[in-house]
């Protein structure tokens, strides 16, 4: 399922939940509905937490409409209910139940005395995931369906999946020769000299969507952050497009990025956001590298 066209096309699928997840599935789908391309063609696939889950689904056969489709409850296309039977998925489950008591102290008390040493080689990211309590909830069950999906294979087309070591910070990119480090890692793709990157960011918001709020801040780092891989891969004479949330969008997904009841809002309203976008002529053009052959 390689792009078949000359031009080198990479997806990017940044952190956010399961909000985030429902981000790019409307994303996606809208990509597939205006251009007709879908991002299982793509060259490379980072995904990084939320996008991981989604990349990794691609990369299982799962078309990009129908990522879309199971997050509203609409009739799968035939290969998307193969791969859901193959994975064992049933519907989306419910929000994990959290057990009683108070949290613990800090995840990863290393991680900040590394920072304090040398602060200049710190990243906003690795040190937060080290700055929050130690999870107390389990994340087996994500990893089941890919289970049944890969087994211990790794997908034959790249696919790359984004962590961090979480005393170091150091990332650490599996499925790639040679907590977060950033919430999308854009700057990965660079060597491989794509035409076009796509990056779809959850967690970042576009130009003046942003109230003032609690998570006006996390997203404006998260904003600026991004600004930097893009500067950084357009400067290499790469074409970029990032897909961030609108206003509209960000008043859907709440301010709870693991809340199941908005996956099906998101994912419509995501859509509805991309599909006006991506039908402008400018937008069009700079995407060229979709358009069939």
């Amino acid at each position: 399922m390689m792009a078949t066209m000359s031009s080198k096309v990479a997806v990017v699928l940044g952190a956010g939940g399961t909000v985030g997840h429902a981000f790019h599935a409307g994303v996606l789908a809208a990509l597939h509905d205006v251009l007709g391309w879908d991002a299982r063609r793509a060259d490379v696939l980072v995904g990084t937490s939320a996008g991981s889950i989604v990349a990794s689904m691609l990369r299982a056969g799962m078309p990009a409409a129908d990522l879309a489709a199971r997050a509203t409850g609409a009739t799968l296309s035939p290969a998307g209910a193969a791969v859901v039977a193959r994975a064992g998925l049933g519907p989306p489950r419910p929000r994990p139940t959290r057990p009683s008591g108070r949290a613990g102290g800090m995840s990863s008390p290393a991680r900040l005395a590394r920072a304090v040493r040398a602060p200049w080689a710190i990243s906003p990211g690795s040190l937060a995931a080290a700055l929050l309590p130690a999870g107390r909830v389990s994340t087996e069950h994500i990893a089941v369906p890919f289970d049944a999906l890969y087994g211990d294979r790794w997908p034959s087309e790249p696919l790359w999946i984004v962590a961090v070591q979480l005393d170091t910070g150091r990332r650490v990119v599996f499925g790639q020769d040679g907590g977060v480090h950033s919430t999308t890692n854009a700057d990965l793709v660079g060597g491989e000299q794509p035409d076009l990157v796509l990056i779809s960011a959850p967690m970042s918001a576009a130009r003046g969507a942003v109230r003032l709020g609690p998570a006006a801040a996390m997203r404006q780092v998260v904003r600026l952050s991004l600004a930097r891989e893009v500067a950084a891969l357009r400067g290499r004479g790469i074409t970029v497009m990032t897909f961030q949330p609108t206003a509209a969008d960000l008043a859907e997904m709440g301010t709870d990025s693991l809340d199941p009841a908005v996956v099906g809002p998101v994912a419509r309203q995501v859509r509805a956001t991309t599909t006006a976008r991506l039908s402008r002529t400018d937008v069009k053009d700079r995407l060229a590298a979709l358009h069939p052959s």
